[in-house]
């Protein structure tokens, strides 16, 4: 048997096949999509199986297959045809996309280093007259109790831990046996809700239901309960037989989600994302391979789920620039959603409070189905202040206002909570010297250091370079150095000095670096072990805390002086998904917008939205 293998060398001279020979300890197991290990050249490197045939030419000097990568799971026929769409519409090559869809976890690198996750049981051995052995044992009362124990249940081995175990072991009266389990994944257990819609979540429920089109995008203002409306879909889609694909714009901001599905759904879900590890990557893969689960929740790659029969595919917060890969292959998840609907007749639902233009304009224009929500379920859209920073500035307040202090202070004195967004993380925007204006700068972007006061240091943002912070000017060696800006860093400072009393906590890409760290920091605000709560973007999208009845925005117009064409959208979009954090108990909200240009486009666009009560007018914008 001939395997045509595609290795993984990622130019576009070597984007063919190679033929090597099967051998014929592997000849029943190889298939079609299967990674294999190929030598080529003086290397051994990892390649796909693109065809099998019988063709063999005596003329030619084959190499053979050194051996399977991962023998239960294998690329498709559907996903094979996937990956060159991509390779066509992004001009990457096909290797680069097939390495998108098969999963780190089951390289051959990384696979050797991960051991399927097994618990060990003590059980009763059912050859043995336990009853016997306890008349003849009655003095050794440990024993009787663990076998007594085990009549009931078999029990971890790593529950009893004792001499009596041993010894019982030795005379064959318990045995231990290995069961293999998956490694769970931490969630916050949240109690299993009956949905029942509102009249108008229930008319844009039968909308979505009866569409004609497989293309819906479902544009409701925040907290007016898209993710109810996303589970009755689940539901009725499980009750006809079929799968379910959930795309988040970054699994590890939206927890809450994460957490709602897994309650209602439990063991039916695999959750896939960048902040597992790659031993839980590879049982979440391995649960989706066996059929055992239904639904897949996860980032842009989960697009690529091996999940056959699928028929519906959620997009929550299309409008996110995440869905999108910025390196090869530089897919969209969304136009791969619409190719894999295409193939499984499914239904792909976009969800969002601020579709992007287009988006919103193939609504208008019918190429999506336009469904709306345009109320609250609590009604309680915040108010909002716009605050002229440059009269602020004036009164030496640079970062905080005096309008967003008081209301700060009004807020604590309520006993509720607040969040304030800046949407850049690190003290200062950058080091420079007072004498002659030098400025501290990346050696491979060019671009300015940010100052990070907690480690001391100069970073790049964009590369990861840093360096420790400098005491001298090296341009005319002046130590009249100055760090101007503001980052999250910055305004925790601020805050602590402010108020003292208050307790504050700060959610960025420097706060969440480790595992688990973006659950507890928003665990420990959601059960009020903080007041205030500062964070990045990551902050905005995906959270709902009852008790939040103020939004700042410290820098509004921040986003607003980014090297991107769609900045100005960008700005309305982030304002409008800021504001709708607040406000979403039973006590309406405030919202406090701090800007510099006050009477900016998107600014007001943000300002009559908010203003009409409504959905975003991003029409007019």
């Amino acid at each position: 048997m001939i395997a045509s293998v595609l290795i993984e060398h990622n130019v576009k001279s070597l984007d063919k096949t190679f033929d090597y020979v099967v051998p014929e300890n592997l000849s029943k197991d190889i298939s079609v999509g299967h990674k294999v290990l190929v030598p080529f050249g003086s290397q051994i490197v990892e390649g796909f199986v693109l065809n099998l045939s019988n063709k063999y030419d005596p003329s030619m000097e084959y190499k053979e297959v050194i051996n399977i990568v991962e023998k239960t799971f294998c690329l498709n026929e559907e996903l094979l045809e996937l990956g060159k769409f991509i390779s066509d519409t992004t001009l990457s090559t096909r290797i680069s996309a097939y390495q998108a869809m098969f999963p780190k976890a089951l390289k051959a690198s990384v696979k050797a280093n991960i051991n399927i996750k097994k618990d060990v049981y003590v059980s009763l051995n059912k050859e043995m007259d336990v009853d016997n052995y306890i008349v003849n044992h009655k003095k050794n009362k440990k024993e009787i109790e663990i076998l007594n124990l085990l009549k009931e249940k078999d029990v971890l081995r790593k529950k009893i831990n004792s001499p009596s175990l041993r010894k019982l072991i030795e005379n064959n009266v318990v045995v231990l046996k290995s069961v293999e389990v998956n490694r769970n994944i931490d969630f916050v257990k949240e109690e299993k809700k009956n949905i029942e819609l509102t009249p108008e979540q229930n008319e844009a429920y039968t909308k979505i239901k009866n569409s004609t089109n497989n293309k819906v995008l479902l544009y409701g203002v925040t907290g007016s309960g898209k993710t109810e409306i996303y589970i009755k879909l689940i539901n009725d889609t499980l009750n006809s037989g079929k799968n379910v694909i959930m795309l988040v714009p970054e699994i590890s901001l939206t927890p809450q989600i994460v957490n709602r599905f897994l309650s209602e759904f439990g063991s039916r879900v695999a959750v896939l994302h960048s902040a597992l590890s790659e031993g839980e990557k590879y049982d979440e893969y391995r649960r989706i391979v066996n059929k055992e689960v239904n639904i897949v929740v996860g980032a842009r790659s989960a697009v690529f789920a091996p999940l056959l029969n699928i028929g519906l595919i959620i997009i929550d917060e299309c409008s996110s620039p995440s869905f999108k890969q910025d390196v090869n292959p530089k897919y969209n998840a969304i136009d791969v959603s619409f190719e894999r609907a295409k193939t499984h007749n499914a239904l792909v639902l976009m969800g969002s409070a601020t579709p992007l233009l287009e988006q919103f304009a193939r609504g208008e224009k019918g190429v999506f189905e336009l469904v709306k929500l345009t109320k609250r379920i609590s009604n309680n859209l915040p108010n909002y202040i716009l605050v002229d920073m440059n009269d602020e500035v004036k009164k030496r307040n640079y970062v905080i206002s005096s309008v967003l202090k008081d209301k700060i202070n009004e807020t604590l004195k309520n006993g509720k909570q607040t969040i304030l967004l800046l949407n850049r993380r690190g003290y200062s925007t950058f080091m420079s010297c007072s004498s002659c204006g030098y400025v501290w700068k990346c050696p491979n972007c060019d671009i300015s250091l940010i100052y990070h006061k907690t480690t001391n240091n100069l970073r790049c943002h964009y590369c990861g370079y840093a360096t420790n912070k400098k005491e001298i000017c090296p341009s005319c060696g002046s130590k009249a150095l100055s760090t101007l800006g503001i980052g999250t860093e910055k305004i925790e400072e601020e805050l602590n000095k402010y108020l003292p009393a208050a307790r504050v906590i700060r959610m960025d890409f420097d706060t969440t670096r480790t595992k688990g760290s973006y659950e507890k920091i928003l665990a420990a605000f959601a059960a009020h072990e903080a007041d205030i709560l500062i964070g990045t973007q990551m902050i905005v999208k995906g959270h709902d805390f009852p008790d939040v009845t103020l939004m700042g925005i410290v820098a509004a117009d921040l986003s607003l002086n980014a090297e991107d064409y769609r900045c100005a959208e960008r700005t309305f979009q982030l304002l409008c998904q800021a504001v709708g954090r607040g406000g979403r108990g039973e006590k309406p909200g405030e919202a406090v917008i701090q800007t510099y240009h006050p009477d900016h486009y998107s600014i007001q666009a943000a300002a009559v939205a908010l203003s009409n009560r409504d959905l975003p007018s991003v029409a007019g914008f």
